[in-house]
C-alpha cells in the first residue's frame, strides 16, 4: 500500500523560504515519477514541479529559477526547496507518485496522493 506524507508548510513572509518533504512507503520510488502539485483557494489544482527517475527536474514557468525539486533515495523523501515566496504561492501543497508515467503537468498521470501541506505567504 503506499503512501505519502507530506511536512513542512507553515506560514512565511514575502520573500522567505520554506522546505517541504514527502516521505514515501510502500513501494520503489525508482519506478516513479514524482511531482508537486498546489492547490489555492478556489481555484484548480496545478502542477509546480517533477522529477522522473533519472533525476531530470521539470518546473511550472511561474516557479521557474524560485523552486528546486529533489528526491534522496536512501531516506525515500521527495523535497520542495522554495525561495523568494510570492503571496502567489499560498496554497495547499501535495505531493503525488505516478507509477506509470505520462505528463509531468497532468494530474491524470499521478495515481498516488498525498494530504497536502498548507504554504501561506503574506
Amino acid at each position: 500500500h503506499v503512501q505519502l506524507v507530506e511536512s513542512g508548510g507553515n506560514s512565511v513572509q514575502t520573500r522567505g523560504s520554506l522546505k517541504l518533504s514527502c516521505v514515501e512507503s510502500g513501494y520503489t520510488r525508482s519506478r516513479y515519477l514524482m511531482a508537486w502539485f498546489r492547490q489555492a483557494q478556489g481555484k484548480e489544482r496545478e502542477a509546480v514541479a517533477a522529477i522522473n527517475p533519472l533525476g531530470t527536474a521539470y518546473y511550472d514557468d511561474s516557479v521557474k529559477s524560485r523552486f528546486t525539486i529533489s528526491h534522496d533515495n536512501a531516506k525515500k523523501t521527495l523535497y520542495l526547496q522554495m525561495n523568494s515566496l510570492k503571496p502567489e504561492d499560498t496554497a495547499m501543497y501535495y505531493c503525488a507518485a505516478s507509477e506509470y508515467g505520462g505528463s509531468w503537468y497532468d494530474r491524470s498521470s499521478y495515481n498516488y496522493w498525498g494530504q497536502g501541506t498548507q504554504v501561506t505567504v503574506s
